[in-house]
Formats: structure tokens, sequence, C-alpha cells
């Protein structure tokens, strides 16, 4: 498929990166911005095209790849006015790199089967920064002949590609994994609070938990903040990582699986989210609870 036509829609954090890597190996790219129009400008100088609408792109592309905020945004660019099902034609494959439902997932696969389209759900996994390097992970669910079909596309952003079984399972498998990742944030940041709270040196704090069984890459990732007010490591923000407890509570209690932790890390973003810092990044986490509970360990 090395000629094949791309169309890239959601070109945001994580998706820039991917988008960018497609069209330097080789790849025509026809991209539509989400919410910042600064990705799309720098993809277009290194030679994309513009879309008007996402039936435009589905229309002019052999594979069509989504990378947005939640299934809400997929469901829109699906569905919506001069949406992805409009344009949607036999031969054309829907790759939704979103963390998503995986109900709502299989529910729009059946929809563009209808058209002669085919869909896989492959959520990226790492950070920005890897999605800048082409050395993102991707969890991908669907058949393995379409999966074989857009295998060199998505070699192009990832090195390591997982394939994971029917489709759903990619996003099932996404929801999973960023439990785990998520919670352990929100366990390390409670920890930080905490520790602020009752005196403990941050820099001694750093250094108890990096040597011993308690550290792991997430607290190298959220730490470099609680030091130095570096939140750069991990550029996750709030409102998304809300998104993505609310979908995991939801695959538990659909299972149905009891959830205990992960309703506490829900309720805990969720209350950071209200209260308006849905933008900032996961690693600020610790000075909010901190200031929550009436200490301080930077200024937010």
């Amino acid at each position: 498929m090395s000629k094949a036509k791309i169309g890239y829609i959601g070109v945001g954090l994580m998706g820039h990166g991917a988008a960018k890597n497609i069209l330097e190996k080789g790849y025509p790219l026809t991209v539509m911005g989400h919410r910042n129009r600064a990705p799309v400008e720098d993809l277009l100088q290194r030679g994309a095209k513009e879309g008007t609408s996402a039936a435009e792109i589905a229309r002019g592309s052999d594979v069509l790849f989504l990378c947005l905020p939640s299934s809400m945004e997929v469901e829109t660019a699906v569905y919506g006015s001069n949406g992805v099902l409009e344009g949607a034609h036999a031969g054309l494959i829907v790759v939704d790199s979103t963390t998503a439902d995986p109900n709502a997932t299989r529910r729009i696969a059946l929809d563009l089967a209808a058209k002669g389209a085919r869909m896989l759900d492959a959520p990226l996994g790492r950070t920005p920064k890897e999605a800048e390097e082409g050395k993102l992970s991707t969890y991908v669910g669907g058949e393995p002949e379409t999966v074989k079909a857009v295998r060199p596309v998505m070699e192009c952003y990832a090195d390591t590609i997982v394939e994971v079984g029917p489709l759903g399972m990619g996003h099932t498998l996404k929801l999973i994994n960023n439990f785990i990742s998520i919670g352990t944030c929100a366990v390390i940041s409670e920890a930080a609070a905490t520790a602020a709270k009752v005196g403990v040196d941050m820099g001694k704090f750093y250094e108890v938990i990096s040597a011993g069984g308690a550290n792991s890459k997430m607290f190298q990732m959220v730490m470099p903040w609680v030091l130095e007010g570096d939140d750069s490591h991990l550029k996750g923000p709030l409102r998304i990582a809300g998104k993505d407890m609310r979908f995991y509570t939801r695959l538990a209690e659909q299972a149905p699986a009891a959830a205990f932790i992960a309703q506490a890390v829900n309720q805990t973003l969720h209350l950071f989210n209200v209260r308006g810092h849905g933008d900032r990044f996961l690693p600020v986490l610790p000075g909010l609870l901190a200031e929550l509970n009436g200490a301080k360990i930077r200024d937010l």
C-alpha cells in the first residue's frame, strides 16, 4: 500500500506526530484538524493537503485515520453532516486511533460495512514525544487481512504493533492499560501530596521511591513537575484522563466487574476537571491534591 492515499482527522498531541511520520514516509496525506490550527499548518508546510469535511477526506482516501478526544467526537465525525459515513466507499479502511468506547466502535463498524468499508481500532500508546519520533505503540483489533493491509502505514509511526483480536479489543485493552497508568499516577500523586502535608523533603521522597519496588516509569514522568515544575514528560490533559477513566468504569460495569479503585480515580479526576483544571497535564495532580489538603508542593 505504498501509494495508498491517507486521510487523517484529528492531528492533535498524538495525531500530529503519527500523521507527520506517515507523510514523511512518502504517503499522500490529507488532514483535518479538530481543536488547534498549529499542527495543521505544520503538516501543510510539510506537503499535506487539507480537507474541508470528513466526507471529502473519506471520499478521497484509501485509509482514513481518526485520532480524536473521545467516542463522542468520533461519532460526530462519522455521523454528522458531511461526515465520514457520507463519504465512505467500498474499499475504504477506517482506523480509529482514539481511546474510545469499544461498543461505539463496533456500532460504527457495522454502519461502515453497509457502505462497503472496513474498520480497525488501533489506539495509540506512549506519549506525544514518541509520536513525533515515530516510536508509538498501537494495539490493533480487526480482521487479520485488514490489519495486514494497513500495517505498512502503521509502521510509519509505531515501532510496536500488537494484534489483539477482533474489532473492539484494541479499544478494550487500551482502556485497561490506561486505567493502570492513570491509576498509578493517582496513587503517586496522593502519596506526594501526603508527603508534602507531613513535611517530607521532596528530593528525599524521590530518592527513596526511585531506589525501591515502588519506582516506575510513571513515577519518573510525574516527579519532574514535583521537583522542578516540569510537566513536559507526560503531556496528558486531566480532561482526557478523566474521559478514559469514565470509559473504563463503564466497561467494568457492563462486564459486570467490581471497579472500586477505578471509581476512586475517576472521581479524583472529575473533581479537578469540574474545578477548571482539565487542560493541565497529569504531573500537576500531586500539586492539586496537596492544595486540597492545605499543603503546597509548588505554585500551580
